[in-house]
């Protein structure tokens, strides 16, 4: 079991790592603290074989990471963090915050996580869910809306917003009826975005993907007769560094993008 967020593999954090082999082909061996032991090491040349074996060591790590997080937060006193989080706490439960993540339900209590009442599958969930209420909050949006590119250490991930949130957005919204794609994001709790920046946009939504996690979403649709291609941009608020670091806060644009996708093909 790899240690924890330890940076001898070069990136900041075990997350960060995890994506960069899974997504990037990084080299698995950079970090010490894999157990490999029964894990078949292959040619570069034999893609599939790499791909489960780093598939298999990212959900590894991802484990650990929950773990480790589970562990972090043990002594918090959720009471006091909970307005901060947009969560909602009871007595009754004094070791469970309720906290709503893109129009689900989550509880997130010390030893687990449940969304809508059934446990989360993915590990990722987990890690971003504890990561945010490891904050403990922080400065709350204030509607000062700015590209990823603006954020501190930001500039190499602008491309992979674009590839795995942005792009998909544009190319499933493309030639839908307004009012759909509006009962879609309203489903997962959006609203109306503000309009000094929308004017221009075929569609605008800002989407609380966490509660102190709002997303500015905005779609312009094709305009073929002038050349223009379906382009979608996703904004967030300037203290959102507050509540998420860099490589959970693309995570969340990530779901938001499937969670999306994932409703227009089910036609809700």
């Amino acid at each position: 079991t790899p240690k924890t967020n330890c940076g001898e593999c070069g990136h900041a954090t075990c997350l960060a790592f995890a994506a960069a082999v899974s997504r990037a082909g990084e080299e698995i061996t950079l970090c010490p603290y894999i157990d490999l032991e029964g894990l078949e090491i292959v040619s570069q040349g034999d893609k599939k074989n790499m791909a489960d074996l780093a598939e298999q060591v990212t959900e590894e790590q991802d484990l650990a990471l929950v773990k480790y997080l589970k562990s972090k937060i043990s002594s918090f006193d959720f009471s006091a963090i909970a307005e901060s989080l947009g969560a909602q706490w009871s007595a009754d439960q004094p070791d469970i915050l309720v906290i709503r993540y893109l129009g689900r339900e989550v509880k997130l209590g010390k030893s687990g996580v449940l969304m809508d009442n059934d446990a989360i599958v993915d590990p990722r969930d987990q890690i971003l869910l504890y990561n945010y209420v490891h904050s403990c909050g922080g400065r709350k949006p204030d509607g000062q809306w700015v590209g990823l590119e603006s954020l501190p250490n930001s500039i190499s991930k602008v491309k992979t917003l674009a590839t795995y949130c942005e792009e998909k957005i544009a190319q499933n919204f493309v030639g839908k009826e307004m009012n759909f794609l509006t009962e879609i994001c309203q489903k997962i709790d959006g609203g109306p975005g503000p309009l000094d920046l929308s004017a221009t946009a075929t569609v605008a939504f800002v989407i609380p993907v966490l509660p102190m996690v709002p997303q500015f979403l905005l779609f312009w649709d094709e305009e073929p007769e002038d050349g223009f291609a379906a382009k979608a941009k996703v904004l967030f608020d300037h203290h959102v560094l507050d509540f998420l670091d860099i490589e959970s806060l693309i995570f969340t644009a990530e779901r938001m993008a499937e969670r999306i996708v994932d409703m227009l093909g089910e036609g809700k």
